[in-house]
């Protein structure tokens, strides 16, 4: 998880101004957390309340998703939601609104770092998405992304994990990096960032390089950094220290709390 945490603050500023190119300053003092932070955080704290955890072994019930996200966005309403959420977090509507974006992606690691077992983490990813991101693609960026992480954090190398997405999920990871980023632009859709996310991953050497692979190819940056980062981490091990004191200083207390408490009881 807070591997998609450092992916979204340290993409947060390229966002709308993509770069083309690995060279850059990993850390600026304008780069800031924005929802795809939000929303995961919401999610681990669904998790870290949740009846069924830490059971293990049972869903959590949908209701728990909506209530939270709907918090979560009242706290921090001003942090770069799509405007369609943005309705329907203002609104008394319980009901998805059939979304394919990639948020239901870049919010769903705390769930593969939490359960161990790939059925209930593929489900409970379905559940977390489908409160809002209903339609197919939605659900199957979530899906692909917690398993990619899943297979990642239990010792799957990379052949494998591209091959488990390629064959569960069809997304087409035979492209390069080198092929993606000339043409690449501004993508907010599951199917059209997603792949490129985890073939970021797939590409790098270490943590910092995906995240700076997932930043290079320009598009929905700190979404796309935001997913990269999330298997980065279970993959190589966890998040580099100087990287992880760096993004605890853009976190306020209320976010840095839940990330604490998070990673002390679901990656002990």
């Amino acid at each position: 998880m807070l591997g998609a945490i450092a992916g979204d603050i340290i993409g947060s500023i390229y966002e709308f101004y993509n770069i083309k190119t690995k060279d850059f300053p990993l850390f600026d003092d304008r780069c800031h957390f924005t929802d795809d932070t939000i929303l995961t955080l919401a999610v681990a704290e669904v998790i870290l309340n949740a009846d069924e955890f830490p059971d293990k072994t049972k869903y959590i019930d949908k209701l728990q998703y909506i209530q939270q996200f709907k918090s979560y966005y009242g706290e921090y309403p001003s942090a770069g939601y799509g405007s369609t959420f943005i309705k329907w977090a203002n609104s008394g509507s319980t009901e998805p609104y059939n979304s394919w974006g990639n948020g239901s992606a870049m919010r769903v690691s705390p769930i593969a770092s939490a359960f161990d077992d790939l059925n209930i983490v593929l489900e409970e990813a379905r559940h977390s998405a489908e409160v809002t991101h209903s339609h197919p693609e939605g659900i199957k960026g979530a899906q692909a992304t917690a398993a990619s992480i899943f297979l990642a954090r239990t010792g799957y190398d990379k052949t494998a994990i591209k091959f488990y997405i390629q064959n569960c999920f069809g997304y087409n990871l035979e492209q390069t990096l080198d092929e993606i980023r000339p043409t690449y632009k501004f993508d907010v859709s599951c199917q059209g960032s997603v792949p490129q996310a985890i073939i970021a991953f797939l590409e790098s050497t270490d943590f910092e390089d995906a995240i700076r692979n997932a930043i290079s190819i320009g598009g929905d940056s700190d979404t796309i950094a935001c997913i990269t980062g999330s298997i980065a981490e279970a993959f190589y091990g966890g998040v580099p220290e100087h990287i992880a004191e760096w993004i605890f200083t853009t976190l306020d207390n209320r976010l840095w709390t839940i990330t604490d408490k998070f990673m002390s009881q679901c990656y002990a």
